[in-house]
């Protein structure tokens, strides 16, 4: 698909939040969040002539390797309408950076700093991104979090919170389980009350090795509450996601 003729290096989308993406308490739910802010991010990609479709002609796909997401107030409910706004940071060869934010009534609720690998769907394996990409204007001293994303540290004591086999209802596009279910699944161990009253101020995610269908893993978290470490394994024990809770 061609650049579009309003394409922009920064770009803004106005979204209305719906019933499906809220919680019982009415307001959007964290991995709704984490949807919206991704599907910003391809809706300036598919402006860019960066989309989906485009990058399949090479076998190509972007694919989320780390995100950092911090909450600076109270997220919107059912029915507000938003303002994503994004931009790259820096691309270079097989990797990108790019910035997120996200605005109710003018005012910052969430910024969002992501890590993106560029991923052959056939060779399953990154490499230097195939198309151009010098239309896109850079911002390497424009970022939307207080802290940049960083590798978790997943050498640390856990007890098993919860074991499952991968559905296809977790797959995605990619044919790999879809980078917000991580999150979903590490959500559902803990105290509902204390995400629904929305009680976490950030959290950061680390991708590190695909899973498929039928995989089986199990879910591991840190006995200390706060900050909270989750991590996914295989039953070769290899750690495939990493999650880092922070509360207010």
């Amino acid at each position: 698909m061609p650049i579009t003729p309003d394409f922009t290096s920064v770009y803004e989308h106005e979204w209305e939040i719906n019933f499906t993406q809220c919680t019982p308490y009415g307001f959007l739910k964290y991995t709704d969040l984490c949807n919206l802010l991704q599907l910003t991010a391809a809706e300036h990609s598919i402006h860019g002539g960066l989309s989906f479709n485009d990058m399949q002609l090479h076998d190509q796909a972007w694919v989320l390797s780390r995100i950092r997401v911090e909450i600076t107030d109270i997220l919107p409910k059912w029915m507000d309408k938003v303002i994503v706004k994004t931009w790259i940071e820096d691309l270079q060869g097989s990797r990108s950076i790019r910035n997120i934010e996200m605005y109710l009534n003018g005012k910052k609720v969430a910024g969002a700093s992501t890590f993106w690998a560029v991923f052959n769907t056939k060779l399953r394996k990154a490499e230097a991104l195939a198309l151009p990409h010098e239309h896109f204007e850079k911002f390497p001293g424009w970022h939307a979090t207080e802290q940049h994303f960083s590798k978790i540290n997943v050498s640390r004591d856990t007890k098993v919170a919860g074991s499952r086999k991968v559905a296809l209802s977790d797959l995605d596009i990619v044919n790999h389980v879809n980078n917000v279910k991580y999150l979903e699944w590490c959500l559902d161990t803990l105290n509902a009350k204390a995400v629904l009253k929305q009680e976490i101020k950030s959290f950061e995610m680390n991708f590190m090795r695909e899973l498929n269908l039928n995989d089986a893993v199990t879910l591991h978290r840190t006995t200390e509450e706060k900050p909270t470490y989750f991590s996914v394994n295989k039953e070769d024990n290899k750690v495939s996601f990493a999650l880092q809770l922070d509360w207010k």
